[in-house]
């Protein structure tokens, strides 16, 4: 006999805002107890030093996390020149100090177009990449570096949004740089490697994500706000908490959509390919479509196949 799971069957997407210093995953469990959810999973992790958008799924959405995970995604960040380490961001151990008091603002803007459209990027051994079943971080806190393959991102914009030079700090020049890049971006080797031009060196000092996939910063709410919320929980239910959620289908939004006559629903709930009345024009054969039934209701997501037809791909599970 299957074991029950413990809490409530709280389907939908939360949008938190991760504060620094927290791993991913105890954010995700922190959401997961004050929502008393059965089931939750993030959509791709955040640094501890990151802050921002973290979409966090409960329940049947999380059946549609990797359309967040390959999401698009947008990020302020501070740059810090001359100084090198070991991780590339500021939690790691200072390698090198160099004299960077030479760059200035248009020094930054005149290397930042290099970065645009596709580039190549190693991942940092502080990465939460697997090499044989183990995270590279766990690895290189070990001293141990291993060979890693190049991968091709995009850099859909980047831009300069401030400058500090080091008189301006009263120590080393820092850049504030916005970054709009496809999934699998290390913002940390674009520091490097920006520093690498310059030829001083550089690192992350601070970074905060302001959008993942149709998500932004602006929907995300903050682990304080919740664990206020949930205080309430015992007078006041789970209203509050449960009103912060977005739908499960508000992952795949950018698909095009599809109506279900209500027999046809009966059938794609029981794994069968079914007949639609009206396939979108701009879909073809192998196209992923979300699914609605004629009252409105998600289904989930499918395929369309030849002769007007759509298969099940990932279906809402129903009482």
């Amino acid at each position: 006999m299957a074991k029950k799971r413990r809490g409530r069957p709280v389907d939908g997407v939360l949008i938190v805002d991760k504060p620094t210093g927290q791993s991913s995953n105890r954010s995700l469990q922190i959401a997961k107890r004050l929502f008393f959810a059965q089931k939750a999973g993030h959509t791709g992790s955040l640094d501890p030093l990151a802050t921002g958008v973290l979409p966090v799924c409960f329940g049947e959405a999380t059946k549609f996390s990797q359309f967040l995970l390959d999401s698009d995604k947008a990020y302020r960040s501070t740059f810090l020149f001359g100084v090198i380490t070991a991780s590339g961001d500021a939690d790691g151990d200072v390698l090198e100090q160099r004299d960077a008091t030479a760059v200035r603002e248009a020094c930054v803007l005149a290397l930042l177009p290099k970065f645009l459209g596709e580039i190549e990027q190693i991942p940092s051994m502080f990465s939460a990449l697997k090499h044989q079943g183990q995270p590279l971080y766990k690895l290189a806190r070990q001293g141990l570096e291993v060979e890693r393959k190049v991968r091709q991102v995009t850099i859909f914009d980047i831009r300069l949004d401030a400058f500090r030079s080091a008189e301006e700090t009263g120590g080393q020049p820092e850049a504030d740089v916005y970054i709009h890049c496809s999934k699998g971006t290390y913002v940390r080797s674009i520091a490097e490697d920006l520093g690498l031009e310059l030829g001083c060196g550089a690192h992350v000092k601070k970074l905060h994500r302001v959008q993942a996939g149709p998500f932004a910063e602006a929907q995300a709410v903050s682990i304080a706000k919740l664990e206020a919320l949930a205080e309430k929980v015992e007078v006041e239910g789970y209203d509050a908490l449960d009103a912060l959620l977005e739908p499960a289908d508000a992952a795949v939004m950018h698909l095009s959509e599809v109506t279900l006559a209500e027999s046809a629903v009966f059938y794609m709930l029981r794994g069968h390919a079914v007949s639609v009345a009206v396939i979108p024009a701009n879909c073809e054969p192998g196209d992923i479509v979300r699914m609605y039934s004629e009252s409105r209701d998600f289904i989930g997501i499918g395929e369309v196949l030849d002769g007007g037809q759509v298969g099940p791909k990932r279906l809402i599970a129903t009482n």
